[in-house]
């Protein structure tokens, strides 16, 4: 359906995508402005109910009837834009902001808006206020709990010497007081108003008034007598309306008195209280602002359009979309397979797009991944090849001594000893390269003397070389300076000198030369041993790599020294290069910046240098 070209074709499709996708919002906007119009206009009338009636219930909370409520029903009709009628529970005109008087009432709709009782509150007009017996009942209605005008006064001095006694304290605190609406003052401490303390008088302003004294008597004789009509015990009751059972009897059923006492909280707060009106609160008709009639037709016409855009768009979104993520599907299946342990993981690349790149990405790393496992298990390997060997014949030497078949004579402690050398001269060589492939092998650079370096490093294998019968000579055409780690340059000389030395027969001459070229200067160690095959010169460098097929140890080494060499000679900053000659002889070139090229910063580190042992300086074997 779609093409299979480049990225750019698909990205053609996606926006043709968009643009359908561009149609339906065009459709959404028109019915979601009609929505938003009509949502609008029923929360603002939804909120000029609930004003209208939060004030006609604090009214009535405040008043024991409804005279003088005509104002603040004018005042609430000005502000809303609302008619706002009010009768009694038998249609008796009390209020109308309107003109049309008591023929007017008669009109009224059938259903009024809402119910004003403060002593029964619509939970759904105005949030639920209290909990508990005084549930339902408006916390504006107090009743003969409200405080006369001397108690007021004589709470609100004690309220402020106990707010000023909490600001000026030790910690600094949020202090306010507030009213409650019968009058009385509390005191807000961090939010939280205090209802117990031990400083700043707090106890005399929670103490209980005559006025409220009387009142909760009052109400206490009206639970009791409820109590009694249910033959129920009677119950003593707190300032926070909380009770205690007042004889012995046994305490009444819980249920019994939370009923009791809201039944006794209305009648007493009855007389104090108007009695419950009907409120009409109507609004002049009005058409919503929008720019299109919203007429059965046309919403059944929007509906049709915006199901036909919405199945087009996704079907083609489906379409398109499974022909971009199968691609993705086959990487991801792929990639699920290799980490199950299938190395041999490959995805097909079925083009040259974004995809196609990235596919064959993938199977570029699952190859090299590959490669890695397999240098990794050779890795092992070697090393226990390595290690066997000479563990095999001290193991071999010991259990014979131990049966008596060879005697423990100094002979056969030199050949353990020499065992134990390689071993350790394995395990050298081994940390060696852990720390370089780690990044921990630090070369500490100075100001050295090619040619007295090299001059060092030919005495040093006069020995060896004589021994083997192979003339060792050393030339340096110039004396170049360079910046480097002597010890680590003489170590990787010294292997090169070694390993030509080993493979050079009877008679062969190994030579040494150092010269400055450019801004390098170059270390070369040649000679006339047996050469190597052309095949074999990409591998001279690879760790345990042996010319000997047969992995004899008939020519010593461990086959790490070409492997160390290669990663000091990195370490400053040079190349290492092998040419060779099979039956000839080899040439190693060691290339290190000069002083004119700078010197790099070291990208080996180390905590210590660590310098070889006496007799073993610089000499590594590597075939």
């Amino acid at each position: 359906m779609f093409p299979r070209g480049s990225l750019r074709s698909r990205l053609l499709v996606m926006s043709v995508l968009v643009s359908l996708c561009s149609i339906v919002a065009t459709a959404w906007l028109v019915v979601s402005v009609t929505a938003v119009a009509i949502g609008r206009e029923r929360g603002q009338a939804i909120t000029d109910d609930a004003r209208v009636y939060d004030t006609l219930l604090g009214f009535a909370a405040t008043h024991p009837d409804w005279r003088g409520v005509q104002p603040t029903v004018r005042d609430l009709a000005r502000e809303t834009g609302r008619r706002i009628t009010l009768t009694d529970e038998n249609r008796r005109l009390l209020a109308d902001s309107g003109q049309g008087g008591r023929a007017a009432a008669r009109s009224l709709p059938d259903t009024p808006s809402a119910t004003v009782d403060a002593l029964a509150v619509d939970p759904t007009l105005v949030a639920r206020r209290g909990s508990g017996p005084s549930e339902g009942i408006d916390p504006r209605a107090v009743g003969p709990f409200r405080l006369t005008g001397r108690e007021k006064a004589d709470l609100d001095t004690i309220a402020t010497r106990v707010a000023d006694c909490f600001r000026d304290g030790p910690v600094a605190a949020d202090v306010d007081v507030v009213h409650a609406p019968s009058g009385r003052p509390e005191v807000w401490l961090d939010g939280r108003v205090l209802d117990v303390g031990d400083r700043c008088e707090v106890d005399d302003l929670l103490e209980r008034t005559p006025t409220e004294s009387r009142a909760l008597a009052q109400l206490g004789k009206l639970v009791n007598r409820c109590l009694a009509d249910r033959h129920a015990s009677p119950v003593r009751l707190f300032d926070n309306l909380t009770w205690t059972p007042s004889t012995a009897r046994g305490a009444p059923n819980s249920r019994a008195v939370t009923a009791c006492l809201s039944e006794a909280s209305r009648d007493q707060l009855d007389p104090y209280v108007a009695p419950a009106a009907l409120l009409f609160a109507t609004a002049p008709e009005r058409k919503i602002a929008t720019f299109f009639d919203l007429s059965d037709a046309n919403r059944m016409r929007i509906a049709g359009v915006t199901a036909a855009v919405l199945l087009i768009t996704v079907t083609v979104t489906f379409v398109a979309g499974t022909r971009m993520v199968r691609p993705l599907r086959a990487l991801t299946g792929a990639a699920e397979r290799m980490a199950e342990g299938d190395e041999a993981a490959q995805v097909e690349v079925s083009g040259r797009d974004e995809f196609g790149k990235l596919a064959a990405a993938f199977n570029l790393m699952s190859r090299r991944r590959r490669e890695l496992e397999q240098l990794r298990r050779a890795l092992v390997s070697d090393v226990a090849h390595e290690l066997r060997t000479p563990l095999s014949n001290v193991r071999g030497w010991l259990e014979a001594v131990e049966d008596g078949v060879v005697p423990a004579d100094k002979r056969l402690i030199s050949s353990l000893l020499e065992e134990a050398l390689l071993l350790q001269h394995i395990i050298d060589d081994l940390r060696d390269l852990a720390a370089a492939d780690a990044g921990a092998l630090r070369v500490h650079p100075e100001d050295v003397d090619a040619a007295a370096l090299l001059a060092q490093v030919g005495r040093a294998h006069q020995g060896s070389a004589g021994a083997a019968g192979v003339k060792l000579v050393w030339t340096a055409h110039d004396r170049p300076s360079l910046r480097a780690d002597s010890v680590r340059l003489r170590q990787a000389i010294g292997n090169l000198v070694s390993n030509a030395i080993r493979h050079t027969p009877e008679g062969g001459t190994v030579s040494l030369s150092v010269r400055a070229r450019g801004d390098q200067v170059l270390f070369s160690v040649e000679d006339t041993g047996s050469g190597i095959s052309e095949e074999d010169l990409s591998k001279v460098f690879d760790r345990f790599w042996r010319a000997e097929k047969s992995r004899s140890r008939q020519g010593g080494g461990s086959g790490l020294g070409l492997s160390i060499v290669r990663k000091l000679v990195e370490a400053h900053g040079g190349t290492v290069h092998a040419s060779s000659v099979l039956g000839e002889g080899s040439v190693f070139t060691l290339g290190l910046p000069g002083p004119s090229a700078g010197q790099p910063e070291p990208r080996l580190a180390s905590s210590t240098s660590r310098r070889r042992p006496a007799g073993r300086t610089g000499v590594t074997d590597t075939t």
